[in-house]
């Protein structure tokens, strides 16, 4: 079979690694792919958005599964389009991809569902939201763009003149675009964050070994918040038993709600938890892989992970096999661009990345790469996602970080503390 990926990043990346290792699979498109997908697939130029042309070209290359990586398509009804054209394809369709499109309707969802979360507040407009910080007490808040913002549009503020800025980034200065037009003022919660992330069919739900991100910019978490500079998997901070805890009070509750709702999902929901003193709240839901998370999951998934995509999308995951897993953590280090999560420069010629390959159980996913006259340059803000397996988490980190090592370019950066979390609980 003929399958295509939608996405340009490493979590593409890293999916069309995997499917390509499927004896099921004949060919694997990217549209548009990066200059590492070129190497495991064959890149399309057309962008996740233009819905006609991606139809139209999956049903001349007889293309009889798509798999959805972004989130954007996701939100703009891509699944709707494919179903319409009758073609296969795995994600959740637009009203249920809302979940993560929109942060207003997840928080009242999760209200409703019973879902353990932080109390919150939403407001239409800057105004508004600035009374109400000026009007209670100065404890720390999170305030958050309501729709999609790369991962951007959430600001963890310890002071209320923290939040009153954060107000003015998203609702008077727009910096966020249509996604600021509503903004969500939550409780902050405190506890180490984790992602849980599981396969659904609407009726079963296969859930994925934990994983945890490290979303701010730099060493000891701080810094601005990130799409994700490295990730570890398993999280050792969620023991099988809180595993199950998330399952029964989690995600088996908020797919029953979104039944209910008229909005079945199907396809990856990923709860973004903090685990707290009072157990595990949803501080987010995602309605896709993560990016870093997919690449640490899927370095050790050893199942076809096309037949857990097509038993998704056909609704039989309740017939699929136990899935199975290298018993080794993998350990993911994203390198990045000089000046990001803000402004940075593009087009610096990549050095090394033979070199890094060649380290023992690393694979080099590439986020923001492109090949020009033959040569690997830098083409977004996070760069490369250096993964490795271990024996042990410190093992992985040890073999990750030695491939970042390898790797050179002007302005080239990487948290060095990917996976401390875990080592220090005596993983």
């Amino acid at each position: 079979m003929n399958v295509l990926v939608i996405g340009n990043g490493g979590r593409e990346h890293a999916l069309a690694w995997k499917i390509s290792q499927s004896s099921r699979v004949e060919r694997v498109f990217v549209a548009p792919g990066n200059a590492g997908t070129a190497s495991e697939a064959e890149n399309v130029d057309i962008s996740p958005t233009d819905f006609a042309r991606l139809i139209k070209f999956a049903q001349q290359n007889d293309v009889q599964l798509t798999i959805v990586g972004p989130e954007l398509p996701l939100a703009k009804g891509i699944v709707d389009a494919f179903g319409e054209a009758k073609l296969r394809i795995f994600g959740p369709r637009q009203s249920a991809a809302e979940l993560e499109g929109s942060k207003v309707f997840c928080k009242n969802l999760l209200r409703h569902a019973d879902v353990p979360t932080s109390d919150y507040q939403v407001f239409r407009n800057a105004d508004h939201a600035t009374t109400y910080l000026k009007d209670r007490e100065d404890v720390p808040v999170v305030v958050k763009a309501d729709g999609l913002a790369s991962g951007k549009g959430v600001f963890v503020c310890a002071t209320r003149a923290e939040a009153i800025e954060a107000v003015k980034r998203i609702g008077r200065n727009k910096e966020f675009g249509d996604a600021g037009n509503q903004i969500v003022i939550e409780e902050r919660l405190d506890g180490q964050e984790a992602s849980v992330l599981a396969l659904t069919d609407g009726r079963t739900i296969v859930t994925l070994p934990p994983a945890q991100d490290h979303k701010r910019a730099y060493d000891g978490d701080t810094g601005p918040n990130t799409g994700g500079m490295g990730a570890y998997c398993p999280a050792p901070l969620i023991g099988e038993d809180t595993l199950h805890l998330i399952e029964e009070q989690v995600l088996v509750p908020t797919v029953h709600a979104m039944k209910r709702g008229r909005r079945p999902f199907r396809g990856v929901l990923y709860a973004g938890l903090m685990m707290t003193n009072q157990g595990p709240k949803v501080l987010e839901y995602n309605v896709r892989f993560g990016d870093p998370e997919c690449q640490p999951i899927l370095m050790r998934l050893q199942s076809d992970l096309v037949d857990l995509f097509e038993a998704t999308v056909d609704g039989r995951l309740d017939r699929l096999e136990p899935l199975r897993w290298d018993p080794r953590p993998a350990v993911c280090v994203v390198m990045a661009s000089e000046g990001y999560p803000g402004s940075y420069e593009r087009g610096f010629p990549i050095r090394g990345l033979d070199e890094a390959g060649k380290v023992p159980d690393v694979k080099v996913f590439h986020s923001g790469t492109a090949t020009v006259d033959g040569q690997v340059i830098t083409n977004g803000g996070r760069v490369l996602a250096v993964t490795a397996l271990g024996s042990t988490i410190p093992n992985a980190k040890l073999q990750a970080y030695t491939a970042v090592k390898c790797i050179r370019w002007k302005g080239a950066w990487c948290r060095k503390d990917i996976a401390d979390k875990a080592m220090a609980s005596g993983a």
